[in-house]
């Protein structure tokens, strides 16, 4: 059914139940399920191709997606970084907004390769920030590259906030830009938690190059928008999922 709708990019269920001789009722029943794995999107009587996880916005566009739930998730994931701690905090609009909220904690030290993350931290006097360098990507604020690479070897932190465009409860954390991901994949391999923020509109999508799998995942902050069917397959894995 996924391959013929990718040719089609648009089937009706009617079509979809004559093409493989089942009945109506069970094509839906089996489109809630492809739906679920982040392939396909339902539509009024039918179903298309889900292709919006792999042309993520840029960032200005981002700046303004979800606003009111990424300040949630930034507080909440704020929350959990305690006085003393060496954190990671990833390129990303969510991750920004876990930094709004660190600026008047304490003895902390922030990593980042975001430099966006950094300047709102510049004047918090009880934060540490190191920025890990690298090659500025186009149109963003993103750090990567070898020398990325080569600082997170010499660091161990306690947690990583991991920013991410697509999270899925069985693909894990994935990626549309190949070029991000073996700073992100450092990232993980230098933190004792892993720690998803994505607000509810990233939730059951998948796009081409593993970042995280699902297993090397702790916890996973999302917002009240996101229904228990999206959060079941997380909880299921034994993920701590916090919703605010």
């Amino acid at each position: 059914m996924i391959e013929l709708v990718k040719q089609q990019r648009v089937a009706s269920v009617t079509d979809l139940a004559s093409e493989f001789q089942v009945s109506e009722a069970t094509i839906r029943r089996d489109l809630s399920e492809v739906e679920q794995e982040g392939y396909l999107k339902r539509t009024h009587g039918g179903v298309i191709l889900d292709t919006s996880a792999n042309h993520e916005p840029e960032v200005s566009q981002r700046l303004n997606d979800q606003k009111e739930q990424k300040a949630r998730i930034g507080k909440a994931a704020a929350d959990l970084v305690q006085d003393g701690e060496h954190i990671i905090l990833d390129s990303g609009t969510t991750t920004l907004y876990i930094a709004k909220n660190l600026v008047n904690r304490s003895n902390i030290t922030v990593i980042t390769n975001d430099i966006n993350v950094a300047a709102e931290l510049r004047e918090a006097k009880g934060i540490t920030v190191i920025v890990i360098g690298g090659i500025l990507a186009p149109n963003s604020y993103m750090l990567n590259g070898m020398f990325a690479l080569n600082t997170l070897k010499t660091l161990h932190v306690q947690k990583y906030f991991l920013g991410t465009s697509s999270i899925h409860a069985k693909y894990g954390s994935t990626n549309t830009n190949a070029d991000v991901v073996e700073v992100k994949k450092a990232m993980i391999e230098v933190a004792q938690e892993i720690i998803i923020t994505a607000d509810d509109t990233k939730i059951g999508k998948v796009t081409l190059h593993e970042v995280a799998p699902i297993t090397s995942i702790h916890k996973f902050i999302t917002g009240i928008e996101a229904s228990e069917v999206q959060l079941k397959g997380f909880r299921d894995m034994g993920i701590t999922v916090i919703q605010v």
